[in-house]
């Protein structure tokens, strides 16, 4: 069995695949007002304390918030137990 032979046992219809496209596009949206909205409290938390290049620090690998550290490393990585 080659790689792309796995057989679906759901196959969109061409409708079904028009919704899911347009709810892509939705989500798209809603992602890019959400990251301004962090951008803004990172600007927002770096002016207030003073701290360069502050931002919520996210794990890559599972896609969770950690803590609050600044990008060019010089402060500690506060995380998340820390700062409840």
């Amino acid at each position: 069995m080659t790689k792309n032979s796995k057989k679906y046992k759901v196959i969109p219809t061409k409708e079904q695949l028009d919704i899911i496209k347009r709810y892509w596009k939705m989500f798209k949206v809603e992602e890019d007002i959400f990251w301004g909205k962090i951008g803004k409290l990172e600007k927002g938390m770096a002016k207030k304390t003073g701290i360069k290049d502050l931002e919520f620090i996210k794990d890559d690998m599972f896609g969770e918030w950690i803590g609050i550290g600044n990008v060019s490393r010089t402060m500690k990585l506060y995380q998340e137990r820390e700062l409840e």
